[in-house]
């Protein structure tokens, strides 16, 4: 049976994960084994909660213990170095949402595990639930998108990287239906909520809400040619399932329908809106070849 290690213990995401595949066994063929966490505290709680056998004192001692292995901190700015020595050792690597802080060292990560030959995927689990997936494919009607509008929260001021943490979320669906056209992007503040502007080559203009206060669902409008749709994103029963099932999948075969621009796309998007945020101006995203 195919062994997985966690790198990361303080968010969430990992006791849901080995949960999903430990306990209610929704993934055959997969156990997750081994956890690292950024304290011992962190590392305990996820190994009583997701019925994790193995806590290391280092995620590269996981090395030789494992089949492949994922990456999931609160900060991207950790996820890459966490699994540097993982991917070395050619392990098979999902890393969680956002892929990287930087699209340079997305870049340089990516051009290593080709070089290595070792399967590696990022997403966020939003464009992986079956309304957005429904969404896809009803938008598809509308002819050329004119305009995409999403809400959803995202605090400018988190310790977790500010627009990163939660704005991938939206990016990763806005730059999905844009059919990952965004040249520019732009940040316009408010007192707490703010809006962020998205720029495409084809003149398509685009909308995402950022909104700090309660609990906003997600959602988003598209404007097309041929009309508009308008879809609160719900989750399914399991929120994590369809992405675990997706980067177990990869784990098994090697192969993943993700692709070097719909993972560093959305980083560049959130890179240009962090600067964005300090200037006010509009910014072009940074290459990501």
């Amino acid at each position: 049976m195919p062994t997985i290690g966690i790198v990361g213990a303080e968010n969430s995401h990992t006791v849901a994960i080995a949960k999903t595949i430990n306990i209610q066994k929704l993934v055959r063929g997969f156990s997750v084994t081994h956890v690292w966490g950024e304290t011992s505290k962190y590392a305990k709680d996820a190994q009583e909660r997701g019925q994790i056998p193995n806590i290391v004192k280092n995620p590269e001692d996981m090395i030789g213990q494992v089949d492949a292995a994922l990456v999931d901190h609160r900060h991207a700015i950790y996820h890459l170095p966490a699994v540097r020595p993982l991917l070395e050792a050619k392990i098979p690597l999902f890393v969680d949402k956002p892929f990287s802080y930087r699209v340079k060292e997305g870049r340089e990560f990516l051009d290593l595990a080709k070089k290595l030959g070792v399967p590696v995927c990022s997403f966020s689990t939003l464009p992986k639930q079956a309304s957005f997936v429904q969404l896809t494919k009803d938008a598809r009607k509308l002819g050329k998108i004119i305009s995409v509008i999403s809400t959803g929260p995202c605090d400018l001021k988190s310790k977790h990287g500010g627009v990163f943490f939660y704005g991938i979320h939206q990016v990763d669906m806005v730059v999905r239906l844009l059919n990952q056209d965004v040249t520019h992007a732009q940040i316009n503040k408010g007192k707490g909520n703010h809006t962020a502007t998205l720029y495409s080559s084809n003149g398509a203009i685009s909308t995402m809400n950022l909104i700090s206060e309660g609990r906003p669902d997600f959602h988003i409008s598209i404007i097309g040619e041929k009309g508009r749709l308008d879809r609160v994103i719900t989750r399914d029963e399991n929120p994590y399932l369809s992405g675990i099932k997706e980067f177990c999948s990869m784990f098994r075969t090697g192969k993943t329908v993700e692709t070097d621009v719909t993972m560093l796309n959305p980083i560049a998007a959130l890179e240009a809106l962090e600067k964005s945020v300090k200037t006010g101006k509009r910014t072009k995203l940074p290459s990501i070849v």
